[in-house]
């Protein structure tokens, strides 16, 4: 069929989509580098309303709040990315919710000349709900333009626009650039400029041709747009294969969040997406990098913040290996290899941890195990959990399993922040084992239970689970492991 093609309107679709994954990733990371001058901002603004110095439990709270918000909002924004896909069509939803960053960021770049505490919080919160609704919406318009045999390379799109994010808000962070304390209202309120390019140049890309075809039944426009996207006349085989979904979605009835769970075919699909979600917000990356400052500086380095950036630098890197690679090794096998690698680095990092004190090139193992796990995240857990959601649903159940799977990675993100700093508090360096069995007990899961979707329409992965389930109801085998024996050629080739 010659769907492979990369052509110039695909890759602008797909570098425009990606624009909301940059904002997730800009927004999760700028709150940390300034940190002591937005306390030192909050300190004065309670002052001069109160006239009195307010206590640094007061403080600690909001500036903990500052930073938990986003998460709230976050958690609120992917349980409604249902609401707006299947209303408005994947493209238009994220040119409306542009207003959400816009106002964020206003919010927040003006807080500082309104004296407001307020505005830094509200804003917060408003950021947090766009980018909920990003990570929803990203890698399921990318997943439905993409071709079949280059949709888990595209998806890892979505995981480097996070990690580009992450990594220059680091550096916009220092303080000779906008980490400082006449600038840090600018570093906040710059997600305003992102939002506005995407807003501009979204109305240049095309709907998603499976929303077109399925949910408004414009079988014409969405035949015209895979051409243009694919570089090829001959879409009838894929333009088929969404006629019969679209046929079979006309004989089920809408599918709800609860549905996903209550249904035997859904089931299956929902918990492996939850846990993979689970697997990435769980095997400690967040703690790796709360924890990476502290021990750079332990080990030596004189501006730990720049090795911090050296650990985003990698991040990056790491997530375009992914790209090359997510095709040829399949998504089941490299998701194994990162976890098996995290695995056994946070083991590491534990070690060398408990010995840095009596041997001082300890300190030196730990920083090459940090910079090795963070590589094998970018392998693996990283890119993988995002765009396999929307691989093992249909259109039908799509939007609520995205929807569901961001609420939980989401959740597990916000907890993993709220709880880590006590646990590294009551258990040191030993905390990192706690990780080590999170990471093991993924592996397992994932051996056991995830099937391989490279190379695969969405149509036979949906049709494999319903067999399986049917086969599941007749017998007691294992459905995920008849899945994965479904196509024997496809798994014997997902070999690095």
């Amino acid at each position: 069929m010659g769907t492979q093609k990369i052509t110039p309107p695909l890759i602008f679709a797909i570098t425009v989509a990606t624009i909301g994954s940059f904002q997730f990733g800009y927004n999760t990371g700028v709150i940390n580098a300034p940190e002591t001058i937005i306390k030192s901002y909050l300190n004065h603004t309670l002052e001069d309303k109160s006239k009195q110095s307010p206590s640094s439990v007061l403080l600690t709270s909001l500036w903990s709040l500052c930073v938990a918000i986003f998460s709230v909002g976050g958690m609120i924004g992917s349980f409604s990315v249902g609401l707006f896909v299947n209303r408005f069509g994947r493209r238009n939803s994220m040119l409306i919710v542009n207003l959400l960053a816009i106002a964020g960021g206003c919010l927040m770049g003006f807080c500082k000349i309104a004296r407001s505490v307020e505005m830094l919080i509200l804003g917060r919160l408003i950021i947090g709900l766009f980018c909920g609704l990003c990570t929803g919406f990203v890698p399921m318009y990318i997943g439905e333009i993409s071709p079949t045999a280059l949709r888990g390379a595209f998806g890892t799109f979505n995981q480097l626009g996070i990690v580009v994010g992450i990594l220059v808000a680091q550096i916009f962070g220092l303080e000779v650039i906008l980490g400082s304390e006449a600038l840090w209202p600018v570093l906040l309120g710059f997600t305003i400029l992102p939002a506005i390019l995407q807003s501009a140049a979204l109305p240049f890309c095309p709907e998603s041709p499976r929303f077109l075809l399925i949910n408004r039944n414009e079988e014409e426009s969405a035949k015209q747009i895979l051409q243009r996207l694919w570089g090829t006349q001959d879409v009838s085989q894929d333009i088929q294969e969404m006629k019969d979904e679209s046929a079979r979605m006309a004989q089920e009835k809408k599918v709800t969040v609860l549905e996903l769970f209550r249904a035997r075919s859904y089931r299956q699909p929902i918990i492996i997406s939850i846990v993979l979600q689970l697997s990435q917000q769980l095997s400690g990356i967040n703690a790796v990098f709360y924890y990476s400052t502290g021990i750079f500086k332990e080990a030596g380095v004189g501006e730990p913040i720049y090795a911090t950036i050296g650990a985003g630098v990698v991040n990056t890197i790491f997530t375009v290996v992914s790209l090359f690679l997510v095709e040829r090794a399949g998504r089941r096998t490299l998701h194994m290899i990162g976890l098996g690698g995290m695995a056994f680095c946070s083991l590491l990092m534990t070690i060398s941890l408990l010995l840095k004190d009596k041997y001082g090139w300890m300190s030196f193992v730990c920083i090459v195990a940090i910079l090795i796990f963070v590589a094998f995240f970018e392998v693996g857990p990283g890119p993988i959990p995002w765009f396999i959601v929307a691989e093992l649903f249909s259109q039908g159940p799509r939007p609520a399993a995205v929807a569901v799977a961001g609420c939980s990675n989401w959740t597990s993100n916000f907890l993993v922040g709220l709880l880590f700093p006590s646990a590294a508090y009551y258990l040191g360096a030993y905390v990192f084992i706690v990780f080590t069995a999170f990471l093991v007990t993924f592996l397992i899961f994932t051996f056991f239970k995830v099937p391989e979707t490279r190379g695969r329409t969405f149509e036979e992965i949906t049709r494999a689970f319903e067999g399986q389930t049917q086969e599941a109801a007749r017998s007691a085998k294992d459905p995920i492991m008849e899945m994965n024996r479904v196509q024997p050629e496809k798994e014997s080739t997902t070999n690095v």
